[in-house]
């Protein structure tokens, strides 16, 4: 033992060994400081980052665009923690150098560190771009009827203003086929009431188009009556002419009335009668005629006109013969 001690060559081996051992210990006990006191890596997902699109918004139309994507970023946790408090970046799509048509674009982004990695969802869009156009079209006001409480109607409705501009690709444009703007209530509406509606844009199939509408909102009237129906009117005589008076026409103004109440009971009606009574009738001329209407219905007006045209025949006496009526006086008779 004291011979491998006393051997030159053997110390500088131990030596050499336990160098090494002290050299790994300690190169063991930095890189494990440093890692503690280096920031971690980590990763992020930025959501609903707004998605720029760069083209001639005056003359063109892009669609295919979302609106906002998603964006991962992954590394330095201190450079993502800088990146979602400044928010100094943007993510867009460059269509400056595209021509009208189908296209597939990837999605680009500015203003991230070099030192992040970052991915978009989606990374690439498949876009349209198409002309600009722009027309004017009437709304057509709508409601469910269903609505409307029983007895009543829906006797019309206006629309202020009547016509919208309306811009949008040619394409949708060229698809138009409605612009409508819908009222919408509780069951059971008796009354007429005013509405401001959304302008919808709609295809054959009622699909709503993707297009701007001026103004996005309309006013609509809707006039609600109570169940009516034009019934004809029929004069019935009343009462006994009198001697030497014949009737050789009667006709009635107006004739139809407009009558309201239960539909059930309208719906069963078939006339509207007027009496007239003809015992004191004693020559041509316009009357006044009451009309009937049964229990739980109203007509529009409570009288009609009634035209009588009359003739008065000759009556014969024993000193005389007169034209009843004429206001002449007949030639004596003579026997």
């Amino acid at each position: 033992m004291d011979r491998v001690f006393n051997s030159v060559w053997a110390l500088r081996i131990v030596a050499l060994v336990l160098s090494l051992a002290l050299f790994l210990y300690v190169k063991s006990e930095l890189e494990t400081a440093g890692r503690e006191a280096a920031p971690s890596d980590e990763v992020d997902v930025l959501y609903n980052v707004p998605l720029e699109v760069y083209y001639d918004d005056e003359d063109l139309i892009v669609t295919g665009v979302p609106e906002t994507v998603n964006v991962t970023i992954s590394g330095n946790s201190k450079l993502i923690r800088q990146a979602k408090i400044t928010q100094d970046y943007v993510v867009f799509v460059d269509l400056n150098s595209l021509m009208i048509g189908e296209h597939h674009v990837t999605i680009q982004n500015e203003g991230f560190s070099e030192k992040l990695k970052v991915s978009i969802d989606p990374g690439a869009l498949n876009i349209s771009i198409e002309e600009r156009v722009t027309r004017e079209f009437r709304v057509e006001p709508e409601m469910n009827k269903r609505l409307i409480a029983e007895d009543y109607d829906l006797k019309g409705m206006t629309v202020d203003p009547t016509t919208v501009v309306v811009t949008g690709a040619k394409s949708a444009i060229e698809n138009i086929s409605y612009v409508k703007a819908t009222v919408t209530g509780e069951q059971g509406i008796k009354n007429s009431f005013q509405q401001e509606a959304n302008v919808k844009v709609l295809n054959a199939e009622l699909n709503r188009l993707d297009v701007a509408v001026q103004p996005e909102k309309v006013k609509v009237k809707v006039e609600i009556e109570e169940y009516s129906r034009d019934v004809p009117i029929k004069i019935k005589q009343i009462g006994q002419l009198k001697e030497g008076i014949s009737i050789e026409k009667l006709s009635v103004e107006p004739v139809k009335l407009k009558v309201y109440g239960k539909k059930a009971v309208i719906d069963e009606l078939k006339e509207l009668v007027v009496e007239f009574d003809v015992s004191d009738l004693e020559e041509s001329g316009s009357y006044e005629g009451k009309i009937k209407v049964p229990e739980k219905v109203t007509a529009e007006e409570n009288s009609v006109i009634i035209h009588a045209d009359v003739k008065k025949e000759l009556v014969e006496t024993a000193d005389e013969s007169t034209e009843v009526g004429t206001g002449q006086q007949a030639e004596d008779s003579t026997e």
